[in-house]
């Protein structure tokens, strides 16, 4: 994507310039843009100069100008403005958009017409894209906008782009290499930081960075390395040469394990990599518990091979009541209808596969209860059958 730029003072062509005076010809100083001068006979004066000169000399003024705008014939005593060898009444030497006199004698000249400051930066300058000032100088024309050359930047790393160049991105300008991380990344795939192309196939890290392999060489055996490749130290090497310095191998990922370690079930582990057997979830230092080779967290181990409460869902660590293949806490067992506590000693009734105390099973009406004792004596028998 090219960048199209408008140098400082260029416009269409045309070029913006400020007054300036021309020389008095008595004392040879310049005059300043908006200064009262004296012309007479083509000769140009201070009027301080020309009052002198004329007590001393008593010479004859003829006025012989015009202004340049309405074309009136200037007197030679008359305050007037001199710039490029044109004359104008001071009246006259305004504005073209608000007709004001210019502040400090500054104007902008634009196609022979002269604009102050402020109108000329509302006619003509462009406005900024980004920070939206008015741009005089530079401008970088871009992304169907304006800019300064400081304010046009990566959109996300925020480098200048006015003498890189740069890349269209879903609406955004972005630098060559941000623009090929955000192609790899929608194809699901790493850039390489050394030649920033995509990593087809294999890459390797190399302080924090993705690299093609072909880049490096084995720090041990000089040979080029490939995908296997292993950083140790700050250096990288060969997977063969890596081996061979006694780095422990992950269990898991079957990959040397270079930082910190940890030793369990007669092998070594990422830290991130030992995790419960049932649900997954690393262990990070905290207690695990072992069965059949394999490593289970505290809640797990005890839902697999333990006891669970029913109603608090923690580990019963002391006295355990089981009862229609559940397991409670002796103190969470209760009526699941009144919420009443009960014990080994308390008689208790099934509904729905919960425990009703008898207070609260006497209530049922006669035929639900004909209905659950159907229901018992069924299962019962189907037991006894499944047993002989």
């Amino acid at each position: 994507m090219e960048l199209n730029e408008v140098s400082e003072g260029n416009i269409n062509g045309s070029n913006m310039s400020y007054g300036n005076g021309a020389m008095c010809h008595r004392c040879h100083e310049a005059f300043g843009s908006n200064e009262e001068i004296v012309n007479s006979n083509g000769e140009m004066w201070h009027t301080q100069c020309f009052v002198g000169q004329r007590k001393a000399a008593r010479t004859v003024v003829t006025a012989s100008y015009a202004c340049s705008k309405c074309h009136e014939t200037l007197s030679p005593w008359e305050q007037m403005v001199n710039f490029n060898g044109q004359v104008w009444h001071t009246t006259c030497f305004v504005c073209a958009q608000c007709f004001q006199p210019f502040p400090e004698g500054v104007f902008y000249e634009f196609e022979g017409r002269k604009y102050c400051e402020h109108d000329f930066h509302v006619l003509f300058a462009p406005c900024c894209g980004k920070c939206r000032e008015f741009i005089v100088g530079r401008v970088i024309k871009a992304m169907n906008n304006s800019w300064h050359p400081d304010c046009f930047l990566c959109e996300i790393c925020t480098a200048p782009l006015a003498d890189e160049g740069f890349v269209k991105n879903a609406g955004r300008a972005l630098c060559r290499e941000c623009n090929a991380k955000e192609k790899a990344k929608g194809m699901g795939k790493y850039v390489c930081h050394k030649c920033h192309a995509i990593i087809d196939t294999g890459h390797i890290k190399f302080r924090g960075e993705a690299y093609h392999p072909y880049h490096f060489n084995c720090t041990s055996c000089g040979q080029e390395l490939n995908a296997d490749a292993r950083e140790k130290s700050g250096e990288l090497y060969c997977l063969r040469c890596h081996d061979k310095m006694g780095i422990p191998i992950c269990g898991a990922c079957r990959r040397p394990i270079e930082e910190r370690v940890v030793h369990a079930l007669g092998k070594a582990w990422h830290v991130e990599h030992f995790v419960c057997a049932k649900c997954e979830r690393p262990f990070f230092g905290t207690r695990h518990y072992e069965k059949k080779g394999l490593a289970y967290c505290e809640t797990h181990y005890h839902q697999l091979f333990g006891n669970i409460c029913f109603v608090c869902n923690n580990v019963v660590t002391g006295d355990v009541f089981s009862a229609f293949n559940k397991s409670w806490c002796v103190g969470h067992f209760a009526c699941s209808i009144c919420d009443r506590k009960m014990s080994h000693k308390t008689k208790f009734f099934e509904f729905d596969l919960k425990p009703v105390c008898r207070v609260c099973h006497e209530k049922f009406p006669g035929e639900l209860k004909k209905r659950l004792k159907k229901y018992h004596e069924e299962v019962s028998k189907r037991q006894i059958m499944s047993n002989s």
